[in-house]
């Protein structure tokens, strides 16, 4: 069973971490809120070295499997990520005018106590990727994970996940790191 927090003594491990927008609200329900994270994790990549393996960006949660390069924290890089992208979001639902979402944010019970404009829950449920073929299950898990919830047919026909990379060679929304 998956713990809630990155491990210091696991911090160089491949993970499979789950981040999830607090009482489950749909909040990526446009291109410019999915671009939001895509860029977050891209600068992630670029600046603070995060190896992103698989993903899947869904309406209100992430699945990755990553892994820092060494000298680097995972648990301070995914920290920075989520406040970042909270800022983002949070003027993107301003701009959108989505007022119930505020209220529903507002007026969450999962709000860690002081924090009026908290959109990601704290725990990240992070397991260890201990074999192949435990990465192999979670990548399957990410790349099956839109067609479950019926929002495409076929796994690589939705736009913000790994499988495109993987199943059609398609690096246009990511590139992502070699696992093995």
């Amino acid at each position: 069973m998956p713990s809630f927090r990155i491990y210091k003594e696991n911090e160089n491990e491949i993970h499979f971490l789950t981040l999830t927008i607090i009482e489950w609200i749909d909040i990526f329900t446009a291109p410019k809120y999915f671009q939001v994270i895509i860029d977050s994790l891209k600068y992630c990549q670029q600046n603070k070295g995060l190896l992103l393996y698989e993903y899947v960006i869904l309406t209100n949660h992430i699945h990755l499997i990553t892994q820092v390069k060494e000298g680097f924290k995972l648990s301070q890089i995914i920290s920075d990520f989520k406040k970042h992208t909270t800022q983002e979001i949070l003027k993107l639902l301003q701009e959108d005018n989505r007022k119930y979402i505020f209220n529903l944010i507002k007026n969450s019970f999962a709000r860690k106590k002081g924090y009026q404009n908290q959109i990601w829950q704290r725990e990240n449920y992070p397991e260890i990727i201990v074999s192949e073929e435990f990465y192999l299950q979670k990548a399957n898990y990410i790349h099956e994970n839109p067609v479950k919830k019926e929002y495409v047919l076929k796994p690589e026909e939705w736009i913000y996940s790994s499988a495109r990379n993987r199943l059609l060679n398609d690096n246009s929304i990511i590139v992502l790191n070699d696992p093995f």
